[in-house]
């Protein structure tokens, strides 16, 4: 459903009457974060994963920042925002609920054999299916299924048809399933160690430094933009061996990078890609 300046903030007062958070979204996206919450500069909101001292009146934050209060909803600080707003977001988790989102014909002709029937509402692609309860959030748990609960967002669409059933043991197996093929996944993969880097110009203690602060860095966006700050990461590592004969274990290093993105639930495609990027931008720019 496309709002636009003059719908959205009504819908989003009356969402937050009915006691569901929402911020608004331009293009699909929650607002960016201001310069004062840029790369988790003011430490967060206490909501988020690791909690923080945040009380930015800006809609900062993504999922973080939706709110019920009509007061900060209607304030200046927000108000060029839903000027600009073509949807609405809204933090299911903070209305007591989960979405499945399903994204092709596929993944919701999966729902209709595994899951119980619940209240569904049509979106662009494929459909939301909504159930009562809350759960951890992850993407790509099946192909073209994300979960969509605590410390997420989605996109308001409408209030759907049918009878919303409780959180079933289905959905809940799919995020354990995922985060144990992650494990088992990262645990086979190499990580950096100095033996790999009998080419490099550095000490252990330099390379360790800059990895563990770059692996923080990612797993902080906890709301958004894991995969662009995967890229930065990888782009920022390599550019520190540009000038060294090599090697320098900057596969090992790459592969920590996606994972550490994957944990906050960029789907290893997308981190691989932007991993791979960051680390040729450097070569490239060299």
């Amino acid at each position: 459903m496309t709002h636009d300046r003059t719908t959205a903030l009504p819908v989003a007062l009356t969402l937050a009457d009915a006691g569901v958070p929402v911020l608004p979204l331009r293009a699909k996206r929650p607002p960016a974060n201001c310069t004062a919450c840029r790369d988790m500069a003011c430490g967060g909101r206490p909501s988020m994963r690791v909690p923080g001292p945040c009380g930015c009146p800006l809609p900062c934050h993504a999922w973080a920042a939706a709110t019920t209060n009509p007061q900060v909803l209607t304030s200046p600080q927000w108000a060029a925002d839903w000027h600009h707003a073509d949807g609405i977001a809204y933090h299911p988790a903070g209305a007591g609920l989960t979405v499945v989102d399903l994204d092709n014909p596929t993944a919701v002709a999966w729902a209709r054999e595994t899951l119980p029937a619940t209240r569904t509402v049509p979106t662009t692609r494929g459909e939301h299916w909504i159930y009562r309860g809350t759960m951890q959030s992850a993407n790509a748990v099946l192909p073209g299924v994300d979960i969509k609960s605590r410390m997420a967002y989605a996109r308001w669409l409408g209030p759907g048809t049918g009878t919303m059933a409780t959180l079933p043991d289905a959905v809940l197996a799919l995020v354990v399933k995922n985060e144990e093929t992650t494990r088992a996944r990262s645990s086979t993969r190499a990580v950096w160690d100095a033996t790999a880097a009998s080419g490099c110009r550095h000490t252990e203690r330099y390379i360790r430094t800059g990895l563990d602060r770059g692996l923080a860095m990612v797993r902080a966006r906890t709301d958004s933009g894991a995969s662009s700050q995967a890229f930065g990461v990888a782009r920022f590592l390599a550019g520190q061996h540009v000038r060294c004969a090599g090697p320098c274990g900057l596969d090992a290093i790459g592969w920590q990078i996606i994972d550490a993105a994957v944990s906050v639930g960029v789907p290893e495609s997308y981190a691989q890609r932007a991993v791979n990027r960051g680390l040729n931008h450097a070569v490239r720019a060299a």
